[in-house]
This record gives structure tokens, C-alpha cells and sequence, in this order.
């Protein structure tokens, strides 16, 4: 079983915002399996798929982003998921807008959600998929920029960027491995 969290924040009015690329990515891997958000569990929203005879949990912490650690925790404890069978999706402000890192494990970095995210769970130990927001020519504060809306001349850019974390996602939880979704999404 494999559990794909997307990270971002709730309300309508961050629905389109640098903060929701996870909410984003992860909706997208939703509708190219033919799935939806149809239920609340967890402090979740949650959509479930099935990919090569394997149950896939979808979902999107409700909790807001910095608390993102409590739902991911439940959702992991309910289904007994394992640290390497969890996937998080989410915005990094270190990379070049439109830019996808991913990784078998690592830091939480800067950001909030992932530091909930270890805290809660108790391992940094698991994959993850950075899609990268900086704009080298924006200089405001990391905090009002996560919550700035994107531009819309960038809607194309960040669609890809979604588009191919929802495609990275899918692959990894057929059981491709983390170290092939690598190889093939790395930089895109």
C-alpha cells in the first residue's frame, strides 16, 4: 500500500497559490487515475486508487501547511503505512520555478509542512517529490511569496511541473522505485 500526500493549505482562497503545488500535483495524479477527493479522514481529504492490484491513498492534509505532520501520522498509523511506501509532494522554494527535485530522503529545508512531517512521524527517512517555485526575479519574503497567487503568464510553466509530479507519483507507486522515478524526472 502506498499513501501520496500532497502539501498545501485548505481554503479556496490558497487554491492557486505558490503553497499548493502538492495540493495541485497530487489532484492531478488523482484525475489521471480516474479518482476522486470524496472523503474526510484523518484530517484529510482523501481519494482512493488502485494501481497494479495495489491500494493508493490520495491526499491533502485539511490541517493547513504547518501542521501537515498530524493528518500524514494518522493516515500512516490507520493504514500502516510504511516510512518508504509515503510520498510527499510539495513546494521548494530553493529550485527554479517549474523545476522538479526528487529524493529518497532528506531535510525538511525551509519548509514548514516537511518539518510537521518529520517531527510527527519521527524519520526523515521517506520520498519526496520538490516542485520548485523560486522566481529570480521576485524579492520578497519567503513568506509572502508561498502565499502570493501565481501568475497567470506561469499557469503553463507550473501545469507541466505538476503534471509531471503526478506522473512521477504514479510511477513510484507501481513499484518502479524511487531511484528510477529519479533518473527519469530529475531536473524536469
Amino acid at each position: 500500500m502506498y499513501l501520496i500526500v500532497g502539501l498545501g493549505n485548505p481554503e479556496k482562497k490558497y487554491e492557486t497559490t505558490f503553497h499548493n503545488m502538492g495540493f495541485l500535483a497530487v489532484g492531478e495524479a488523482a484525475e489521471k487515475l480516474g479518482v476522486k477527493f470524496k472523503k474526510k479522514e484523518c484530517e484529510a481529504s482523501v481519494a482512493e486508487a488502485f494501481i497494479n492490484g495495489e491500494k493508493v491513498i490520495l491526499a491533502r492534509p485539511v490541517t493547513y501547511m504547518n501542521a501537515s505532520g498530524r493528518a500524514v501520522k494518522q493516515l500512516m498509523t490507520k493504514y500502516k503505512i510504511l516510512p518508504e511506501n509515503l510520498l510527499v509532494i510539495y513546494d521548494d522554494f530553493d529550485l527554479p520555478k517549474g523545476k522538479l527535485r526528487i529524493r529518497a530522503s532528506g531535510s525538511a529545508g525551509t519548509h514548514n509542512g516537511m518539518r510537521s512531517i518529520i517531527g510527527e512521524i519521527g524519520t526523515s527517512e521517506f520520498p519526496r517529490i520538490r516542485i520548485g517555485i523560486k522566481d529570480a526575479e521576485v524579492n520578497i519574503p519567503i513568506i509572502n511569496y508561498v502565499l502570493a497567487q501565481i501568475r497567470k503568464e506561469d499557469y503553463p510553466l507550473f501545469a507541466d511541473a505538476c503534471g509531471n509530479a503526478a506522473d512521477a507519483a504514479i510511477r513510484f507507486a507501481r513499484g518502479e522505485g524511487i531511484e528510477h522515478v529519479m533518473s527519469a524526472y530529475n531536473g524536469n
